[in-house]
């Protein structure tokens, strides 16, 4: 249960750093309501998982995740450049994450 908070609140770590960066100084209503709502269930499930999981594996994750998505959503919708190397770092994030995982 403390993997499935911390995967989820990764995830809701992308959401709030791509809401952010939209927020626009927080002077637009909705990004900076989604990204309140997000970082507030982020942090939430970041602190359940640290109930049963250490706090170094939980963070580097949490952080781990949520990076390498907000890249991959950007890369995506055209808002940040695509190039190999990129790519090949994105891999060694999300491999550092599935590596912590295993020892875990």
């Amino acid at each position: 249960m403390a993997w499935i908070a911390l995967v989820v609140s990764g995830v809701l770590e992308a959401v709030w750093a791509t809401a952010l960066g939209k927020a626009a100084g927080f002077s637009r209503l909705v990004p900076s309501v989604v990204f309140v709502v997000a970082l507030l269930l982020s942090m939430i499930g970041l602190a359940l998982a640290m109930r049963t999981l250490p706090t170094g594996t939980s963070y580097v994750v949490w952080v781990g995740i949520g990076a390498a998505l907000t890249v991959t959503y950007a890369m995506a919708t055209g808002e940040e450049p695509v190039s190999a190397l990129k790519i090949v770092f994105l891999l060694a994030i999300v491999g550092g994450v599935i590596g912590l995982k295993a020892l875990h």
